[in-house]
């Protein structure tokens, strides 16, 4: 068995090159718009929180209280994202061969955890508070409390606009929110959006009714919902964390690719991994038509990887292994069936 398996960066250092340098400028400047948002968020939930703190402590509202906890969280994770962006740009190292790019999924987590146990939790707390021992508020605090989440409203609402705009700048879709970073803003601005509108109605609905438990309820329906948020928010940086194929349609246009090469008798394996936003690792095992000698192979292992970079600048990775067995039996080695010791 001949071995292909150097990356494609060493390889072919032309080409690469040339793909990283057309990639960069692009993917700088939408990370400089993806910090802008991530700045007005910051900027509006600190402002908020202070407000909805403040508010929440003058009219004793559970709803309120719960609220200016789930904008402090907000506020924390922006401060993670925008180190998520800063670290994540860092080059290749002796210590990181494959880059940093996995510090935007890592720091994604982080943002996630603290949802969780920032929100959720203290959002939970304070119903079960308000239920157990009641509350009782004046007219004027009422009043306080409702400017103060109205407030709250139009400056997340804002917020949003500005998260969703980035979202269609960048593709819209499911497309616009490959960045983990943006992901998180776009989840934090509508559920903010949705918890404020909850503890408005539940602020009024005890101002009207004076029943305290309107106003839990709404607490303990905003803990229920940053606890989902966040849930989904971990899953997602957990399974990118861990190694996360590329898509399958992008996978199957590699596979097209490679099966589309004259030398290439059959693709017998393909592996893919997100590395980070726009950097994907692809490791392929290919039987080359019979008669190529050593010298030939590794030519035409140099120009598929070639191929390979300029038609999928994301793929910044690659790595070949040629082999001269069957399908089958290639099938069942330790690379193909993901057991220790592969290739």
């Amino acid at each position: 068995m001949a071995d292909a398996g150097t990356p494609d960066r060493a390889a072919a250092p032309p080409s690469g090159t040339e793909v990283a340098e057309t990639s960069r400028p692009a993917r700088s400047t939408t990370d400089r718009h993806t910090k802008v948002t991530i700045l007005v968020a910051l900027a509006a939930n600190l402002v908020i929180a202070v407000a909805k703190a403040v508010g929440g402590i003058l009219a004793g509202s559970p709803a309120l209280l719960s609220e200016a906890a789930h904008s402090v969280a907000d506020s924390l994770n922006e401060v993670f994202l925008l180190a998520a962006l800063r670290r994540s740009r860092r080059p290749a190292d002796a210590r990181h061969p494959f880059g940093y790019g996995k510090e935007r999924f890592f720091w994604s987590l982080l943002a996630a955890v603290g949802i969780f146990v920032m929100g959720g939790c203290f959002s939970f707390f304070q119903g079960f508070e308000a239920l157990r021992g009641g509350a009782e508020e004046k007219f004027s605090g009422y009043v306080a409390g409702l400017i103060v989440l109205g407030v709250a409203l139009i400056a997340e609402g804002a917020s949003l606009l500005r998260a969703l705009h980035q979202v269609r700048r960048q593709g819209g879709g499911l497309g616009g929110l490959r960045d983990p970073a943006l992901r998180t803003v776009v989840a934090e601005d509508g559920t903010a959006v949705l918890g404020v509108t909850l503890a408005l109605i539940g602020m009024a609905l005890h101002m009207v009714t004076g029943q305290v438990v309107w106003e839990a309820s709404a607490s303990l329906a905003i803990g229920v919902l940053l606890v989902y948020v966040a849930y989904r928010l971990g899953r997602d940086a957990r399974d990118q964390l861990i190694g996360e194929a590329a898509a399958p349609e992008l996978s199957g246009r590699i596979r097209s690719l490679l099966e589309a090469q004259p030398e290439i008798d059959s693709v017998e394996a393909l592996f893919t991994m997100q590395m980070g936003l726009d950097s994907t690792l692809v490791a392929a095992r290919i039987d080359l038509v019979p008669g190529l000698d050593s010298e030939r192979v590794e030519e035409v292992a140099v120009r598929i990887k070639r191929s390979l970079a300029r038609t999928f600048p994301d793929a910044d990775q690659i790595f070949l292994d040629v082999t001269d067995r069957p399908a089958g039996e290639a099938q069942e080695c330790p690379a193909a069936t993901g057991e220790r010791g592969g290739a």
